[in-house]
């Protein structure tokens, strides 16, 4: 009788900011499939989802991801759900509307690696700061990459895991490192975004390092914060070759309701990072233009090249956001639009 590890992982309900938690479900004669996870549970009084006299939370399996760092072992990605079966009310992923699947999105995470030992990200030394960023920016070499190691091996893992990353770079600040996860789905690009933060905090837990996800951790400083750029379209904006409906789809983002509800959840803190200056815009103004990294949206060149066909890039989104909840916001304003 075979023996399968089962991780079953979910998103708490800590505010502002969740978490990733997990745990270890070992079953006999596992068949490989989503179908075969069972729902499982957990006491929601642990992780600010339930009180302690009516404390369990169901986890419902809605993505299966093979797991290369454990033995005959499998990640599974979970929704929270009431004891009645609802959606719990930090459940992010089911609040997106795309159950046809029209909408493609991929996902820029930047994040840094963090030494706790000194609090302060690799590359840093103790109490003080090293050369201005500039060389740091998809650079080689000991004296301006940190940490590629913890990054390679996260490449690896996600690529066997069948994660679809498309790519990774270090980023402008020393120990900042940026990969991007594509999905022809809404909830698929959340799934595997979670995984592969899933992935990217063990490894560092093998290195030492842990992962900063704030988007503005050396504070208010001459250094980049950290985004999680959210690049998509939907089968209009991939067909119409008409610049008349991008505009109007960016007109959508930008009224003053819009620009509360997207804010609302591209992640807490953000107003360190979305200054006016950094490539962002600030936090209080929206703007969209052709190739501009200053811009709240950016119309890619790319798009107006292919005749007006293609995606966007909403800059706004912080790395510690959730990517079903920007997702979800995302696919609302698009619909309104178009």
């Amino acid at each position: 009788m075979s023996k399968t590890k089962l991780e079953y992982i979910w998103l708490d309900g800590y505010k502002p900011t969740q978490s990733l938690r997990g745990k270890t479900m070992v079953v006999s004669d596992f068949g490989g499939t989503l179908e075969d996870c069972k729902m499982w549970s957990f006491d929601g009084s642990s992780t600010e989802q339930a009180t302690g006299d009516s404390s369990d939370c169901l986890l419902k399996p809605v993505a299966l991801f093979p797991d290369p760092g454990r033995q005959d072992a499998y990640l599974v990605m979970t929704e929270v759900l009431n004891a009645d079966g609802t959606p719990h009310e930090s459940n992010g992923r089911a609040t997106i509307d795309d159950d046809d699947e029209d909408f493609w999105f991929g996902f820029e995470q930047e994040y840094f690696l963090w030494d706790p030992d000194i609090n302060l990200p690799p590359g840093f030394p103790a109490g003080g700061y090293p050369g201005p960023q500039g060389p740091y920016y998809c650079s080689v070499g000991a004296a301006k990459a940190f940490g590629r190691p913890v990054v390679e091996e996260h490449l690896d893992t996600c690529l066997e895991a069948g994660i679809n990353v498309e790519g990774i770079n270090g980023e402008v600040a020393a120990g900042q490192w940026e990969f991007q996860v594509f999905a022809k789905s809404a909830k698929r690009a959340g799934d595997e975004t979670w995984i592969a933060r899933y992935l990217l905090e063990r490894i560092g837990e093998k290195y030492g390092y842990a992962i900063e996800w704030h988007p503005k951790p050396l504070g208010m400083t001459d250094w980049n914060g950290s985004g999680m750029h959210a690049n998509f379209s939907n089968g209009v904006m991939r067909t119409c070759g008409d610049e008349a409906t991008f505009h109007k789809i960016c007109e959508a983002f930008g009224g003053d309701n819009s620009i509360k509800r997207h804010i609302d959840v591209y992640g807490a803190d953000n107003d360190q990072r979305l200054t006016g200056e950094h490539e962002t815009q600030a936090i209080d103004k929206f703007s969209y233009g052709v190739s501009d990294r200053g811009a709240s949206i950016r119309i890619p060149v790319g798009t107006i090249e292919d005749g007006w066909k293609g995606r966007l890039e909403d800059r706004r989104p912080a790395s510690n956001a959730d990517p079903y909840k920007v997702a979800a916001e995302i696919v609302r304003s698009v619909k309104s639009a178009v």
